[in-house]
């Protein structure tokens, strides 16, 4: 590496000793072992409620939010617009665009209220419930709770190959060879400003996840979050299984928990009305008809052999 240092400096050019020293910075830094993803295009935001001016960045509403125009002048209702490339400059009806945000350029959340609901009149306790571009949010959230937060919890897309999410407005399926770490930015910059939020003495993060992306996801977790304690566990949230065409049926998901500074798992015991009062549900009680054999030759004439007694003392109940 410094032998190479040295052959750089010794090219004339200074622009391009410039460019090729940068070159290799970039070179250099590149990770050799773990997680290593491509960093896509950051996200463009469509501002719905900002009109739509002489020097808007804008984009059509039908099309890609990230293939973005200046608008030049605006007669009768019509845009003249410029490309980001420079190229021919196209001419589009107001009613038809959007003015646009890129990633990085200033863009001031605020707070609007909509409406609210009381529950318990008595109560001091109040929640708030943001509408809202969620990295958008994380950033008016910083403003206020930077390392004040003690639990986030995220349910991200999973990445199915469906029509499950969006990239710059886009839907990402199954056919586009880069939704793995077009996903993995995505989450990258909203775990960034996650990390800002929480309180690093006593916080926890937990992410919900499946099969599709859960490797990935815990390699990035991993990465970013080196002082937390990890621990993935597993959730059972359809016994019946959820179809896998050539595969087996999936019956649970995974949940990825960040633990910071003294955050712990605690027991609780949960009352009755935690519990459904459907199916066979926790009641208290030893649940004699949950260690019974059931299905074929569940019953005591089909397998005479596999019954046996149970001898209770009625003294001390043992």
């Amino acid at each position: 590496m410094a032998e190479l240092h040295e052959l750089i400096a010794k090219i004339e050019n200074p622009e391009l000793r410039a460019q090729i020293q940068e070159a290799a910075r970039k070179l250099f830094e590149q990770k050799r072992f773990g997680l290593v993803f491509e960093d896509h295009m950051p996200e463009c935001t469509p501002l719905y409620e900002i009109p739509v001016r002489k020097g808007s960045k804008v984009s059509l509403k039908a099309g890609k939010v990230s293939e973005t125009y200046i608008v030049l002048q605006i007669k009768d209702g019509k845009a003249l617009c410029l490309p980001r490339d420079g190229s021919q400059t196209s001419e589009f009806p107001v009613e038809e665009l959007v003015t646009t945000a890129e990633f990085g350029e200033p863009i001031y959340p605020c707070l609007q209220y909509l409406d609210s609901v009381c529950c318990a009149p008595d109560s001091d306790l109040w929640h708030t419930l943001i509408e809202a571009d969620n990295y958008h949010a994380l950033q008016l959230l910083e403003y206020l709770y930077g390392g004040l937060v003690d639990c986030i919890y995220i349910a991200p897309p999973y990445n199915t190959g469906a029509r499950d999410w969006k990239y710059n407005n886009d839907y990402v399926d199954g056919n586009d060879q880069y939704r793995h770490s077009k996903w993995l930015s995505m989450m990258e910059r909203r775990l960034k400003l996650a990390k800002k939020l929480l309180n690093p003495k006593d916080s926890v993060l937990i992410v919900t996840i499946d099969e599709k992306e859960y490797l990935h996801l815990g390699c990035l977790l991993e990465e970013m979050f080196p002082e937390a304690r990890h621990q993935m566990i597993s959730t059972s949230i359809n016994p019946a299984v959820v179809a896998r065409v050539g595969g087996f049926g999936r019956s649970g998901e995974y949940i990825f928990l960040l633990m910071f500074g003294d955050a712990a798992p605690t027991r609780m015991r949960l009352e009755r009305e935690w519990v459904s009062s459907r199916g066979r549900t926790h009641t208290g009680q030893i649940r004699w008809d949950l260690l019974k054999r059931s299905g074929t030759g569940a019953s005591r004439h089909d397998s005479p052999g596999g019954f046996y007694p149970i001898y209770i003392n009625p003294a001390n109940n043992k």
